[in-house]
């Protein structure tokens, strides 16, 4: 239920201008000027004085704009690709055993990956139906894993490097993210984004970075809070992987707000503090994941894991009581294989979910084939009419499957977003499939911009005030409608559901704002203390 904020009984301003006013007489006119320029030092908000470039690389190094006294002006949207990127994996025992030869050659120097057709026996040649070609790819970059003595051999931390910093840039600058790894089932995905406790994948190097700088950040105004989700989808249905299993699984529903678009309801939202804190929670959620034995990969993920790091910083100003909070969130995808079931000989359970698998996989590569599409991209560059008469014709099929309408704004909304196409060294046909899967995505352009907001304490608790208003009324009409049908009370109930949930998302922030001021409070009167003591010493 809705619990109401409490005002202070004292504005935190009064309270510092009590303590400015204890200094004594003969001092007045000095300490006052000092104390208060170093007031507004420590209360200037760097993040309304600065607007984020997208080839920023942190929050320190910006171009100035207006103040924050004038209207807050967001910076314009940064539109771009898809980033795509290869890395091909190493041979696995059966492939040794099989003395199978390496059909995937890269150069470093222009990212070219090279596909090579297999060697035929005359035989072979001769039952064939089709004809094995020389293909020729290039991506943003190609990372080659297969022969550690080679120079240009790629490392887990080259991944990482070239451009999962990058995108931590571009979380600190105020943009959603998305990394997500493509490929057949045991080509390396699983290692790529989460790796081993010697190896770590980009998953953990990036929640590592991300409180590294945390912890490296200079400027004592700016407050961060982080928080994490982890769930799967299997078999079309979402499970959090951070609470207790339960039999028969517990599955949560997916739901849909024009303030925050497409999100899990009730999914588990912890706070973390400390890089230790996500270890413990990855470790939590991947024993919960689905995986299973397949005659292709020993531990085949079944599902898709969708690990999400939501990084908020906060700036308060106390003179104004106003707030200003930069939101980014980063969602990094651990896609299921793609599989063939003549591949991976699977019966039973196995046979079904590696059809929600290659059903959910084909609804992603249609929706990417449809926002790469270039007349549906000249399209959204239209205007009134013409634009929606275009648009009408050419939906993209998001609500297909639930991976693609989970991840809808990953794809072709506001987010930054970097596939990583993992393939295997041996395979032509599948290796050949998902490079030009990754070719297709590389054409996809998102409309990332900066996620930014100023807003005062009393903007805030008015709004509550008006969402508890909201509650009360949908609560009432819950409550009358025992004669309605079924849908209309449901469609009643998930509107309330979802008023609660933003309040309740309100009030954190609220607290969260509340906390940095009074921190700042209590500096500022510390070093007026210091100042009276200095006076009269």
């Amino acid at each position: 239920m809705y619990t109401h904020l409490r005002l202070r009984s004292k504005h935190p301003l009064d309270e510092l201008c009590d303590a400015f006013n204890a200094i004594t007489v003969d001092y007045t006119t000095g300490l006052k000027a000092d104390a208060m320029a170093h007031h507004r030092a420590l209360t200037t908000p760097d993040l309304a004085h600065y607007h984020s470039t997208a080839s920023a690389p942190s929050l320190r190094s910006r171009e100035p704009i207006a103040a924050m006294d004038r209207p807050f002006t967001p910076p314009d949207s940064d539109g771009g690709n898809v980033k795509v990127v290869v890395r091909v994996r190493k041979f696995v025992k059966r492939e040794t055993d099989k003395q199978s030869p390496c059909l995937v050659e890269m150069n470093a120097q222009t990212n070219e990956t090279i596909l090579h057709p297999p060697e035929l026996t005359p035989g072979e040649e001769k039952s064939q139906k089709k004809q094995y070609e020389e293909k020729r790819f290039t991506f943003d970059k190609s990372f080659w894993s297969h022969n550690e003595q080679d120079a240009h051999y790629a490392q887990q931390h080259d991944i990482y490097a070239s451009f999962g910093e990058e995108f931590l840039d571009h979380n600190f600058d105020g943009y959603h993210t998305c990394i997500f790894a493509y490929g057949q089932t045991g080509s390396g995905k699983s290692y790529t984004m989460m790796g081993t406790p010697d190896q770590p994948g980009l998953i953990p190097r990036t929640c590592r970075g991300l409180f590294e700088r945390i912890e490296a950040e200079q400027n004592s105004s700016i407050t961060y809070n982080v928080h994490v989700s982890y769930f799967e989808i299997y078999n079309e249905h979402v499970k959090d992987l951070l609470t207790k299993g339960t039999n028969p699984p517990t599955y949560l529903k997916i739901r849909e707000s024009p303030s925050d678009g497409v999100y899990v309801q009730t999914l588990t939202d912890e706070s973390v503090k400390c890089y230790e804190d996500i270890e413990r929670l990855m470790k939590t959620g991947d024993m919960n994941r689905t995986t299973a034995s397949t005659k292709m990969n020993d531990t085949s993920s079944r599902s898709h894991a969708v690990f999400t790091l939501t990084l908020k910083q906060i700036q308060h100003d106390i003179a104004t009581d106003s707030t200003i909070e930069r939101l980014a969130r980063m969602r990094l995808v651990d896609l299921a294989g793609s599989e063939r079931a003549n591949r991976t000989e699977a019966t039973g359970q196995r046979l079904r979910e590696g059809g929600n698998i290659n059903q959910s996989l084909t609804t992603l590569g249609r929706v990417i084939a449809a926002l790469a599409d270039p007349k549906r991209q000249r399209a959204s560059r239209l205007t009134g009419t013409q634009n929606q008469t275009k648009r009408r014709a050419e939906v993209v099929p998001y609500r297909d499957s639930v991976l693609t309408w989970l991840l809808k704004d990953s794809l072709g909304g506001n987010s930054k977003t970097a596939m990583v196409a993992c393939i295997s060294p041996t395979d032509y046909d599948e290796t050949l499939g998902t490079l030009r899967y990754a070719d297709q995505a590389k054409r996809v352009r998102t409309r990332a911009h900066v996620n930014q907001d100023a807003v005062t304490t009393a903007e805030r608790e008015a709004e509550i005030a008006r969402m508890a208003e909201t509650i009360r009324a949908l609560t009432l009409s819950v409550n009358a409608a025992t004669t309605r049908k079924r849908d209309e009370v449901e469609r009643a109930r998930d509107e309330l559901e979802d008023y609660q949930r933003q309040v309740g998302l309100m009030q954190r922030a609220m607290e969260e704002s509340r906390a940095v001021s009074e921190v700042k409070i209590r500096a500022l009167v510390g070093e007026v203390e210091e100042l009276r003591a200095g006076n009269w010493g």
